[in-house]
């Protein structure tokens, strides 16, 4: 990695958009200072950054982990400064305020927020930089603005005068940044909104792309790390003689959350590991169960106090008591694990008061400050480069794994790349919440809700990772608690109980737990009613044509109501979250051991302006894949404190044999765009759920749908 040092390069002038008009410190990443090769590095902001040669680095403060932010970024700036996407290179921005997600308030990765959080902000800074360099060739040539134009890395003006964005550069660097430059209509787009292919596809195929676990620095030793069985307790003695015996090691230190071993090669870390002895304060945790779990969130739901989600509407109480037909429901979802693909891994060098940080992360600020508070140093002496993610979905937004490389790299002097076993993986996650929904209904004679109560109890991740004052309403726990249909009395209610488990945001955080609750909730009121689930919807949902729109164009993309062969049924669901709009249908059947086989998942959204309509696409699917195993067959389970599922084995994806046929119907919109990373997942359960109560006329209101689940019910 090399590291710029000029004053110029170090302080990026960031516009007004950006960091309101401040000075920034930011230290850039390595592909930069590659192109100082070329000569001078121009940065007219904290995003776009011109060499002499005319090459043209974008920042991405967004981590690429599969989900296509180092297409989509770079599609925004390169949209406004006139560029082919090709002649653009990306690299992920370090830290610092001026790429803080403002959906977010710090420099997150997640939350469906990339684009959303970037749509202006960086098509403005694409524009700034455009009217710069305008600016520059006006001035030099003593020309109009007006006389000029800017395309395709080059600068034309009158009388055949001509220059690259490269040779400018330098001379629009020194002039002011506007603050409020002319951006394009979205009909004059050529790049955004067009099908393009990703950028980072060829280094992922051909093995270029460097992930966390492909991090190798000179000298660096393999770390493998050993944590209590049960999550949160501590070390209270071990012997590491014989770990330390092994061949290739050079340490065994403790550090803040276990015994590590580090050695020359990653496998012989690993074995040595097996060989400590280790005795553990397990702490309170060891006495809970997931059994435990659900009774204490039972009895909060019953006792705990009340937060209200959002004004009552009318009085729910008289409306259900006076009801012609009265529903009650409770909806179960354990916990879940994030399980990305790529282990918890790190890369660190910490020497004296400085240190290097490599590796996955969706949250760059909270790494750098975390090993920062751990190690006694200074945030900006701490530089940190982001790697490519082997997924993330809310795991990587944690910091133990990377304070864990850091104190083991200072414990040893060394470089270390700290990898984790997927046991301890699966065993330390900061899990979803369990969540239990209540919702109680009351029908009209025609069979139209008239009043609607509905409680979700869980526990606040926003407490834990952000410090949320308790007994506040956290927004990340009433995602799609209140559903888009019309009904005349409404209450909508929240219940944080903690119960003493460590958990994090998980994808599509409370919207998975929500939208389950509401929408299968939405078909008992339907067959309670004796009316089609698509058309009691449809009747629910008058004045709301976003949500009326997917409906109609998911149920007419599946064939809703025609025949299907026997032994099948479709279930429908339908969510607004991250400000997408989006049904599914499913079409599912029973295998012979009576789990539940998807053939098809035909999905209709509207996510207002599409960036790149490919990512979507990919989005969904992905999304829809990562939903399937939720409801179909992932839970975590404990026992006295041990998280019971410890590899794939016994928390099993879904195989590529069992990924249904997805029909994708996108909606033209001009709309502000919507997140897309998450909603499919959260949509996936009640459409399966739907699917499989219309095929075997049970209501399973506890996920996973297993086949015991289901004969059970």
């Amino acid at each position: 990695m090399t590291e710029i040092q000029t004053s110029r390069r170090s302080f990026l002038k960031t516009s007004a958009t950006a960091t309101g008009g401040l000075l920034m410190a930011v230290n850039l990443p390595g592909t930069l200072g590659q192109a100082m090769a070329a000569g001078t590095v121009s940065t007219p902001n904290a995003w776009v950054h011109i060499a002499d040669d005319n090459t043209i680095t974008i920042l991405s403060a967004h981590s690429e982990m599969g989900q296509g932010v180092h297409t989509s970024m770079p599609m925004l700036v390169a949209e406004e400064l006139n560029v082919d996407l090709s002649q653009i290179k990306v690299v992920d921005a370090p830290p610092g305020a001026a790429y803080v997600n403002a959906l977010l308030g710090a420099q997150i990765t997640g939350g469906s927020t990339s684009v959303r959080g970037s749509w202006e902000k960086l098509r403005v800074a694409g524009a700034q930089v455009r009217e710069m360099l305008v600016s520059a060739a006006a001035a030099e040539w003593k020309v109009d603005r007006a006389q000029i134009k800017a395309d395709k890395g080059m600068l034309i003006g009158p009388n055949g005068k001509k220059a690259t964005y490269g040779a400018m550069a330098a001379a629009a660097s020194k002039l002011p940044v506007p603050e409020k430059p002319a951006i394009k209509d979205p009909k004059d787009f050529r790049i955004v909104g067009k099908r393009t292919k990703r950028v980072d596809t060829p280094a992922k195929t051909n093995g270029t792309a460097e992930f966390g676990i492909d991090v190798k620095l000179p000298g660096m030793m393999y770390a493998t790390i050993t944590q209590c069985p049960v999550i949160g307790g501590k070390v209270k003695s071990f012997d590491g003689a014989q770990a330390k015996a092994m061949p290739g090691v050079q340490a065994v230190v403790q550090v803040s959350d276990g015994v590590a071993v580090v050695a020359d090669s990653w496998w012989r870390a690993k074995k040595a590991a097996e060989k400590l002895s280790i005795q553990w304060d397990e702490g309170s945790v060891a006495s809970i169960s997931d059994a435990s779990m659900l009774e204490g969130n039972r009895a909060a739901a019953k006792s705990g106090k009340v937060i209200p989600i959002i004004a009552s509407k009318g009085d729910v109480a008289k409306a259900i008591q006076g009801a012609a037909k009265v529903l009650e429901a409770e909806y179960v979802s354990p916990m879940q694990s994030h399980s990305p693909l790529e282990p918890m891994n790190f890369t660190a060098h910490v020497q004296g008061n400085k240190a290097l940080l490599i590796g996955p992360t969706q949250f760059q600020q909270g790494a750098q400050g975390a090993v920062a508070g751990a190690l006694g140093l200074k945030p900006e002496d701490i530089t940190l480069k982001t790697t490519y993610l082997g997924g993330g979905f809310g795991r990587r937004l944690e910091l133990d794994f990377v304070v864990q490389a850091a104190e083991i790299s200072k414990a040893v002097g060394k470089p270390v790349k700290l990898v984790w076993t997927r046991e301890e993986d699966m065993t330390h996650d900061y899990y979803r919440p369990m969540g239990v929904n209540h919702l109680k209904a009351g029908l009209d004679a025609s069979g139209m809700p008239v009043g609607l109560h509905f409680k979700v109890t869980s526990q606040s991740v926003t407490q834990r990772a952000f410090g949320l004052p308790k007994e506040t309403l956290d927004p990340f726990m009433a995602e799609a608690a209140v559903a888009g249909y019309n009904v005349p009395n409404t209450q909508h209610d929240l219940v944080i109980h903690d119960t003493g488990f460590r958990v994090g945001y998980w994808r599509a955080v409370s919207h998975s737990m929500n939208a389950f609750a509401n929408e299968s909730f939405v078909d008992e009121m339907a067959k309670a009613a004796g009316q089609d689930p698509y058309a009691y919807r449809m009747k629910m949902l008058e004045g709301k044509p976003r949500y009326a729109h997917v409906l109609k164009l998911a149920a007419e993309k599946a064939g809703w109501g025609k025949a299907l062969p026997k032994g099948r049924a479709r279930g429908i669901a339908l969510m607004e979250g991250y400000d997408s709009y989006m049904a599914q249908v499913a079409e599912v059947s029973l295998n012979k051991d009576g789990s539940v086989k998807v053939h098809k998942v035909t999905v209709a959204a509207d996510v207002g302006h599409m960036v790149n309509p490919d990512t979507v696409e990919a989005q969904l699917q992905s999304s829809i894949i990562f939903g399937m195993g939720a409801v179909l067959k992932h839970q975590i389970t404990m026992k006295n404190g041990r998280v019971q599922e410890t590899n794939f084995s016994t928390y099993e994806p879904v195989r590529m044999y069992e990924a249904p046929q997805i029909d994708i119907v996108l909606v033209k919109s001009t709309e502000k765009p919507g997140g897309i990373g998450e909603p499919g997942t959260a949509v996936a359960a009640p459409a399966i759920a739907n699917a499989v109560a219309a095929l075997t006329g049970k209501r399973v209101r506890r996920l996973p749908l297993t086949a015991d689940a289901i004969r059970q019910a």
